[in-house]
């Protein structure tokens, strides 16, 4: 072909794509303008053809913009933007510190933490702070407008757990006591609901942290929940997934061979989880094979779990159960519920009281906490926050006497080191974090948790989705996040005058109103006296 062939041919390459430019916009604009006046589903844009679709373009790309872009750093749902960068940075470079001053609204009405006129000296701390665990941590070298250079570094950090003297046991009287030293663990989160990367960085994390717990969540244990070689608790849910026979059914062989697993350090009962009051649900997309087989279900199908443990009819029937537990697993059991209303432990409590047996710990959900897949109703307006859960539970159990054998693991958006203490100002021994450990791993709060399509490969089980998270990369992170709360927690412990975290009390919790009145937490929520109980009428342990 010749140079003038060559030219000739361009030429007539761009006048056709001029033509095609040029008529092709009207083409596609009428052929909408046409499918818009005919369709019968959206009156606006039979009115508004073609311009009636910026309307649903904006309702689609909303939530990213006001994100990103104009929720206030105080703003946003379900974490504030300044929220959310506060796990990011505890879990890439361990900091929370801050310049120039806090961005709390301090007229408004909320919860403070009280200091001491003389705090307890660092060194005072009833805390490991001179042993040492090796992590990696970023560095950033240099910060731009478009880009943040940065490098990971191998440091090593004390871990911040609690010394022999404060370290919580968790049936004490059983062949095989769980001893938690770290007052910080994951709540419940199943393999299936996360994907397998993000259960194996929550493995590895929690374990290298030292004294930190992995609960499971009611999908059943997986091998990649036992990575780690860290603490396990196995979450049951009324689906009885991994104890669930053939038929359906509790089998205690499979209960067994759990028990018998040395990283399951306990079981934990779930009656309820802060954002559902109801069964778990699994789109059946997240159903592969392998989380088909842990489960005892169909591959592919949707999975939904009962509301209620079929075999429990009255709470008689949950203490000999519990009971049969800890007998037959030599390990201790909790159980894990939301807190309805006034007076709602009570008969339970009672109970347990009356037969002297029960669960080690109660776990308590605040109607606040997430999951992977609920209703909007039930999210909204079912279940007291987690404050409220706490005092509630605290109070129950101390009314009738078993508090001291009895302990309260609090969840529900506990993810800095401030809510941490005033929960356990206001009566938890323990918390437990689910979303902050996925901020920690990637979560970027596209709330995509219930479609399979997480784009970050944190809540999902597609294959391709999931390489996104890597495994060695952030695991660090998790462990960063939760050596970081436990330091800061160690902070406000002396700054309020404490040696061990699990020495605040509600006299450690201010509350300020509207009108700058201040009230303390044993004030507000004045200790129940345990002779009361025993005068006040029998309550019935069945329902």
């Amino acid at each position: 072909m010749q140079l003038s062939d060559i030219d000739y041919f361009i030429s007539i390459v761009t006048f056709v794509l001029m033509l095609v430019m040029f008529f092709a916009p009207p083409l596609v604009l009428g052929l909408l303008y046409w499918a818009d006046r005919r369709q019968t589903q959206h009156a606006v844009l039979r009115n508004f053809p073609i311009l009636g679709r910026l309307r649903y373009l904006l309702e689609h790309i909303g939530p990213e913009f006001r994100q990103y872009l104009f929720d206030g750093d105080l703003d946003g749902k379900p974490f504030s933007r300044e929220g959310y960068r506060s796990i990011v940075y505890a879990g890439k470079y361990m900091k929370t510190m801050i310049s120039f001053g806090s961005k709390r609204d301090f007229d408004a009405p909320g919860w403070y933490i009280r200091n001491a006129m003389l705090p307890t000296l660092m060194d005072d701390i009833g805390v490991d702070g001179q042993a040492r665990i090796r992590t990696r941590r970023y560095k950033i070298h240099d910060e731009g407008l478009f880009s943040r250079r940065e490098a990971m570094e191998d440091v090593e950090v004390a871990p911040w757990t609690l010394t022999d003297d404060f370290a919580i046991t968790h049936g004490a009287d059983l062949p095989h006591p769980w001893v938690m030293r770290g007052l910080v663990g994951m709540s419940a989160m199943s393999y299936g609901a996360m994907g397998r990367n993000a259960i194996e960085a929550y493995g590895y994390g929690l374990s290298d942290a030292t004294g930190s717990w992995l609960n499971t969540g009611e999908g059943g244990l997986s091998d990649h929940h036992l990575v780690g070689g860290g603490d396990v608790v196995f979450q049951i849910g009324p689906g009885l997934f991994g104890v669930r026979g053939p038929d359906g059914s509790w089998d205690w062989d499979l209960f067994r061979e759990r028990a018998a697993v040395p990283q399951v350090k306990g079981f934990e009962l779930k009656f309820h989880q802060g954002a559902k009051i109801r069964g778990g649900h699994v789109e059946g997309a997240k159903v592969t094979p392998e989380i088909a087989a842990i489960r005892g279900v169909p591959v592919g199908k949707p999975i939904d779990s009962p509301n209620r443990f079929p075999g429990f009819r009255t709470l008689d029937d949950v203490l000999d159960h519990v009971a049969r537990m800890r007998a037959e697993g030599g390990k201790p059991v909790g159980v894990k519920i939301v807190v309805g209303g006034p007076g709602f432990l009570d008969e339970f409590a009672a109970a347990i009281a009356a037969r002297g047996n029960g669960p080690d710990w109660i776990a308590v959900d605040g109607g606040e906490g997430g999951s992977g897949a609920t209703y909007q109703e039930m999210a909204d307006s079912m279940g007291l926050p987690i404050a409220s859960g706490i005092v509630t539970v605290d109070d129950a159990l101390r009314k009738y006497g078993i508090r001291d054998r009895v302990r309260i693991i609090a969840s529900g958006k506990l993810t800095s080191p401030d809510r941490i203490a005033l929960a356990l100002a206001l009566g938890a021994d323990a918390v437990a974090i689910a979303r902050g450990l996925m901020i920690s791993v990637g979560c970027i709060q596209a709330q995509k948790c219930h479609s399979n399509e997480c784009p970050v490969g944190v809540a999902t089980t597609d294959e391709g989705l999931m390489g996104a998270l890597v495994v060695a990369e952030k695991r660090w992170r998790v462990l960063n996040y939760i050596v970081t709360l436990r330091a800061a927690l160690a902070s406000l412990t002396a700054a309020a005058g404490l040696v061990s975290p699990t020495q605040f009390e509600r006299r450690h919790a201010i509350y300020r109103d509207d009108f700058g009145r201040i009230y303390a937490g044993d004030e507000l929520f004045p200790y129940p006296d345990p002779a009361a109980a025993a005068v006040a009428e029998p309550v019935s342990a069945a329902r």
